[in-house]
């Protein structure tokens, strides 16, 4: 159970305010890309997009000129109704120097009209690439993966939620459950039930004669 802990405390490093950060700020972009006019009459608009971009891509780059935040998508659409954006295919890459890379994929998106909300769905894939220097507690870190069928993320409350069954695949171990919450500022991951886990063995090193 104390390796359970463990693999649950590795989940809560993975800096995932990268990920909330990144999809307020570049939300905003898209927003501005779609953004239309009223609609004329007086009638009440329906459910349907109002305009859309495909195979499209924005990048944030820091005071270096390298990239920082990227997202993309295979088509975007605004609905005018409610200004939510819908994404087909979307991606987001994260990179912050010092920081593992946070890559996050699915099958559909959906970001609310204040970017305060985003819900991803099918297939929702988030890797996180090995540490620098190792993992959190010093032992050899590797790529860490979440997978779920959905997942929202809270930009403004900072904290990913599921309740759905969710697997952690890390180089040590595989962690299963049904339900996530993860809250960054208390920093605390919890899976909510049917939890299990396959941790390998510790290898200590061979002695010599």
């Amino acid at each position: 159970m104390d390796r359970t802990k463990l693999l649950l405390d590795r989940l809560t490093a993975w800096s995932p305010v990268l990920l909330l950060a990144g999809l307020a700020a570049l939300t905003y972009w898209l927003d501005a890309q779609v953004q239309s006019p009223s609609n004329a009459g007086d009638g009440k608009p329906k459910h349907e997009p109002d305009m859309y971009i495909e195979n499209f891509r924005a990048v944030a780059l820091g005071p270096d000129g390298k990239a920082r935040q990227a997202i993309s998508a295979a088509r975007a659409e605004h609905y005018a109704d409610d200004q939510t954006t819908e994404l087909a295919e979307p991606k987001l890459h994260l990179t912050e120097p010092g920081r593992p890379a946070l890559t996050l994929t699915a099958d559909r998106g959906k970001v609310s009209a204040d970017r305060d909300h985003a819900w991803f769905t099918g297939n929702v894939r988030a890797v996180r690439d090995a540490p620098p220097g190792g993992a959190d507690d010093g032992t050899p870190g590797g790529t860490m993966t979440l997978t779920a069928p959905s997942l929202h993320v809270d930009t403004r409350q900072e904290r990913l939620d599921t309740p759905d069954p969710v697997t952690i695949d890390e180089p040590r171990g595989i962690i299963k459950g049904v339900g996530l919450e993860f809250d960054n500022v208390a920093k605390t991951a919890v899976l909510k039930r049917q939890v299990s886990g396959t941790m390998l063995p510790t290898t200590a090193p061979a002695k010599l004669p």
